[in-house]
């Protein structure tokens, strides 16, 4: 599923499953795609809640996943609205999917009660989209086959707190995610993917 994967900017993705589309936290859209099945946001922040760029990809059947500081924002634009919690599982459709903490531990950024989320979803693969956080304890025992972790620093963990978070979670495949849009750069992807190279595989996907 590695190849079915896409990156507009910072951690905005896009995942084709089969015959659906998902998409985490829409920004900088280039195009108006209108073909989200599903809308997985993972907090508030203007770089991840993008009311703008979330009209770029939903239509009328669309299904938007998002935190319950949310809601308010989403209603009446949405006609099926899943409200999630961390560490908690939910089922929508045929999409079981697993909600994980993302916060920091030394930054005020993300508050841990805030409430705001990564995800796990278990499709063909089982991939995390971790949102913002710093390496936390309650990431240790996630189990996944591809991950797509921040790497960027200030906001999130940098490139080196990312590749701990790898090398105790060991994923097959990771993506590396919010970087050179606000804070981060290529380099900072490319020194990732070096201090992995014997740990696991890291694709740069350019956007």
């Amino acid at each position: 599923m590695i190849d079915n994967i896409e990156l507009f900017a910072q951690s905005a993705l896009k995942i084709k499953w089969h015959n659906k589309n998902i998409y985490f936290d829409p920004f900088k859209i280039n195009n108006n795609y209108n073909d989200a099945d599903y809308i997985f946001i993972t907090h508030s922040h203007y770089d991840h809640f993008s009311l703008e760029d979330i009209l770029k990809v939903k239509n009328d059947n669309t299904k938007i996943i998002v935190t319950s500081d949310l809601i308010d924002k989403v209603k009446g634009i949405f006609k099926e609205i899943i409200t999630v919690l961390p560490n908690k599982d939910y089922i929508v459709d045929d999409i079981n999917f697993k909600t994980t903490y993302a916060y920091n531990i030394n930054k005020q950024f993300h508050k841990k009660e805030y409430g705001w989320v990564g995800y796990i979803l278990n499709l063909d693969d089982v991939i995390y989209v971790a949102g913002d956080t710093d390496f936390v304890s309650e990431l240790e025992d996630i189990e996944c086959d591809i991950a797509c972790v921040p790497i960027g620093g200030t906001y999130t963990m940098d490139k080196y707190e990312a590749s701990n978070l790898i090398k105790t979670i060991k994923p097959k495949y990771v993506i590396p995610i919010h970087y050179e849009t606000i804070v981060g750069s290529k380099m900072d992807a490319l020194e990732f993917k070096d201090i992995l190279k014997n740990v696991t595989i890291v694709k740069i996907i350019d956007f």
